[in-house]
């Protein structure tokens, strides 16, 4: 039993176009894929209500709110105890910094994504925040040097 919405080329040119701006009314989406709104409308609705649209937001510049530096690190734990597991995830996840987390399988344990001001800011975090946590082995940092694709 799969619960993946097949999607056709009208559905797939919609959610291209609402990736590229979330904000366009049904009217212009509705011309740009070349329906009239109505079945548009429609379309949009049960893309939303398959969960295919999760939600909509607001592409932040980093820059300009003192996150202009993004930095990606590779997470390793000896800690094997599901409480101090828990409790590393529970924290981390916790950090304003940190932006995105993932458990991996294999090493690194964890993927982490973390955006400051710069790179005073990010050795205060590393060193203050994340390698002083109960269960870490071990911290790898790499910075960006040009995001080439991503989040907007």
């Amino acid at each position: 039993m799969s619960n993946v919405v097949r999607l056709d080329a009208l559905d797939r040119d919609i959610l291209f176009h609402l990736r590229q701006d979330g904000r366009l009314t049904n009217v212009e989406l509705a011309k740009r894929v070349g329906l009239t709104p109505p079945p548009c409308l429609r379309r949009v609705k049960r893309l939303e209500d398959a969960g295919v649209i999760a939600g909509y937001r607001a592409v932040i510049d980093p820059e300009t709110v003192g996150r202009g530096l993004e930095t990606l690190i590779d997470l390793e734990v000896y800690a094997t105890d599901r409480a101090t597991i828990e409790a590393l995830e529970d924290t981390v996840a916790s950090y304003e910094e940190v932006i995105e987390f993932r458990r991996l399988f294999g090493r690194p344990d964890y993927f982490i994504r973390v955006a400051v001001a710069d790179h005073a800011a990010y050795e205060e975090f590393q060193t203050r925040k994340l390698s002083g946590l109960p269960g870490v082995l071990r911290v790898t940092s790499h910075l960006t040097m040009k995001k080439i694709k991503g989040d907007a």
